[in-house]
């Protein structure tokens, strides 16, 4: 049986607020503190196939997200209970 997470892969260029790429950072840590070994796009991808492609809640999402003031992530980015995570290749300039 082949697997969603094994098919062929594609690139995509995301720009986002930097704290929203720490809390993806945060996402992968609070995995690797459940024992699972994976990645930004693993995390990512897992995500975009876990909401429905309802319209109304897509849209209700996206009102939360804009709707949240910029420190909203602030104290979850700063978590030290969970384990550092290096991610393999080239360290990314801050």
């Amino acid at each position: 049986m082949e697997l969603l997470w094994q098919r062929p892969r594609r690139k995509t260029l995301v720009e986002w607020p930097e704290d929203v790429d720490t809390r993806l950072s945060v996402l992968v840590r609070a995995a690797a503190a459940a024992g699972e070994q994976t990645s930004r796009s693993q995390v990512l991808a897992a995500l975009v196939t876990a909401v429905e492609a309802r319209p109304d809640l897509i849209a209700e999402l996206l009102h939360a997200y804009r709707r949240l003031p910029a420190d909203a992530l602030t104290a979850d980015n700063t978590r030290d209970d969970l384990p550092p995570v290096r991610s393999p290749g080239r360290a990314r300039s801050r």
